[in-house]
């Protein structure tokens, strides 16, 4: 395996890309709430920032601790994840995840697939009381206002140590850090998709982690 400055490195969404679906949706759609109101549309509206939305959602949440591994199991995590991972770190790759989410769900969720990755996302601390209590991760170099996470600056990161790294995503928050990297090592799906057929940008379509790492190691 390549030394860890010269290994060559993935850097991946969490939410709707390790998994089917986003936390946040399934916050908003199956689990009890204190608030009625809609922040994901104030956040697509512009009237407050991706954290803030993502931070009243999962604050507002009120069920117990099966309630939330029931939620967590509705995120179909992708089963073919830790063979894949598996496979490309023994081919020299690094893996890392950038997540505009939580880090307390996408720690317990990589825990139980008996993955161990670098991630960088929002803290949180869940209670029955308080729900899922999102903190801004002031002291990490890819701190961002907006968002948390700055996962453009996580993949300008990665391409200053290997010019050829690669990313995945799906979603809105993904846009910034897939304009930076090349399309054979660019792997999209959902509204990312969506995003770079509609601007003309070569891409790989997804379904499943073990399709991302099939193509990557195909590339070797």
């Amino acid at each position: 395996m390549p030394p860890e400055n010269h290994k060559k490195i993935m850097v991946s969404d969490f939410d709707g890309t390790m998994t089917r679906f986003d936390f946040f949706d399934i916050a908003r759609r199956h689990l009890p709430s204190v608030s009625d109101h809609d922040y994901w549309q104030d956040y697509l509206d512009g009237k407050i920032s991706h954290f803030e939305a993502m931070a009243a959602i999962f604050g507002a949440i009120r069920t117990d601790h099966e309630g939330m591994e029931k939620a967590l199991d509705r995120m179909e995590f992708d089963p073919t994840l830790h063979d894949s991972v598996t496979r490309l770190e023994a081919a020299g790759w690094k893996i890392i995840v950038a997540s505009a989410g939580c880090e307390w769900y996408i720690e317990r969720l990589l825990d139980k697939a008996g993955l161990e990755l670098e991630v960088h996302a929002n803290p949180g601390k869940f209670t029955p009381e308080n729900g899922l209590k999102l903190s801004l991760p002031t002291d990490s170099p890819y701190f961002d206002l907006e968002k948390g996470i700055d996962k453009e600056a996580i993949v300008r990161k990665a391409l200053s140590q290997d010019s050829q790294a690669a990313f995945a995503g799906d979603g809105r928050p993904d846009i910034p850090a897939a304009k930076n990297v090349s399309g054979n090592r660019l792997f999209a799906r959902g509204m990312l998709a969506d995003y770079l057929t509609g601007k003309g940008r070569t891409f790989h379509y997804f379904e499943n982690w073990k399709q991302i790492a099939d193509t990557l190691l195909d590339q070797i």
